[in-house]
């Protein structure tokens, strides 16, 4: 193979390669002091412009070996080898979409929150990716890694550990991260990128929740304990009825069902209209309830110091009034929970989609 000859300090190119145009342009570029390597060190000021710049409300950097992610750094590092710092961004939503009791509403809101900070983060990759550095944005929420389904988590990053370890919030007991400014009232992206940060965020020294437990009591299935303890699978199998988990449900009973007369017996009309407009448009939750009734954060809690009367009739008891079918696992807490504080809203057993029917 012939080898052209190349200036010191340049890589030795075979004579075909090195001779190619576009080799050329770069290695003038090189030449020419024109392209220079990424600064080994973000300043923070530029970047949390960027992101800002970008479309979202708030931002931190937390390096990849914060302690607080030592569970996050094999998913990381598998999917952009090299990562140095994660970037946390908050999105607002808002409040009033959130809260209301149709569900078409408050679906739209979280979706196209997603939309926008799954397209934000795309722009801080682009924009560190033209400064000379590796980046990557994980999916705000799906599409995900399907194919570990089963075996291992499927999302490539925890967005919420990602951002309470950079200081944008603090684990409510609902499970989401109250911000101290927007309260709940925010969707999470992450950045990853192969270089430090001057200055990377704290940990909030307080917590934004203000202990009022309206998340225990807006729940309609009980997956939030006063103690502080969290029925996951009972969250996952009313809230998202439509996602994954319950489509897998959903499928195994027209698969089980005889004919059309037997499935429409299986399954309301409502309910495969339901499912119908998940699977053509973004799925929907059923609830969400928790994060609506929160209002803690300090642009969010003015209305409840003002008058708690008033905002538990207004935002907590049209949810808690509201006619609607609670999927429950048979003969779980959940289902006595339901069935005890909600005899006005239809239960329907179901079993989660994790497992064949028995």
């Amino acid at each position: 193979m012939t080898v052209a000859h190349h200036a010191e300090g340049e890589p030795a190119l075979p004579a075909k390669l090195a001779a190619h145009p576009s080799v050329q342009a770069v290695l003038a570029r090189r030449r020419a002091g024109e392209a220079p390597g990424p600064p080994p060190v973000l300043d923070a000021d530029w970047l949390r412009e960027l992101c800002l710049s970008a479309g979202a409300d708030d931002v931190a950097a937390v390096s990849l070996d914060h302690p607080d992610l030592a569970g996050e750094r094999e998913y990381v590092l598998g999917a952009l080898p090299g990562t140095r710092t994660l970037i946390a961004m908050a999105f607002r939503m808002n409040r009033d979409n959130c809260r209301s009791p149709a569900r078409s509403v408050a679906n739209q809101e979280f979706h196209q929150t997603d939309e926008q900070a799954n397209h934000a983060a795309r722009g801080v990759v682009q924009a560190l990716q033209d400064a000379g550095h590796h980046a990557i944005n994980p999916s705000v929420g799906f599409p995900q890694e399907m194919d570990r389904f089963g075996t291992d988590r499927i999302w490539v990053v925890a967005h919420k550990t990602v951002a309470v370890a950079a200081g944008l919030g603090v684990m409510g007991l609902h499970r989401n991260v109250i911000h101290p400014k927007f309260g709940s009232f925010v969707l999470l992206a992450t950045v990853l990128v192969d270089a430090e940060v001057s200055e990377y965020g704290k940990a909030l020294d307080y917590n934004p929740c203000i202990d009022c437990k309206l998340c225990v009591t807006a729940c309609p299935v009980g997956a939030i304990a006063k103690d502080g303890a969290f029925d996951g699978l009972a969250c996952t199998t009313h809230n998202y009825r439509e996602f994954m988990s319950g489509f897998t449900d959903w499928a195994q009973t027209v698969a089980d069902s005889a004919d059309a007369a037997d499935y429409r017996s299986r399954v309301p009309a409502a309910e495969s209209a339901s499912m119908w407009q998940s699977l053509s448009s973004p799925p929907g939750y059923k609830s969400g309830y928790c994060l609506a009734v929160c209002p803690a954060g300090e642009d969010v809690l003015g209305p409840y110091l003002e008058d708690r009367k008033e905002f538990l009739k207004t935002v907590l008891r049209p949810l808690q009034d509201k006619r609607e079918t609670l999927y429950v696992l048979p003969g779980s807490r959940a289902q006595e929970y339901a069935r005890r504080r909600f005899p006005h809203k239809p239960l329907k057993e179901v079993t989660g989609g994790w497992a064949p029917p028995e």
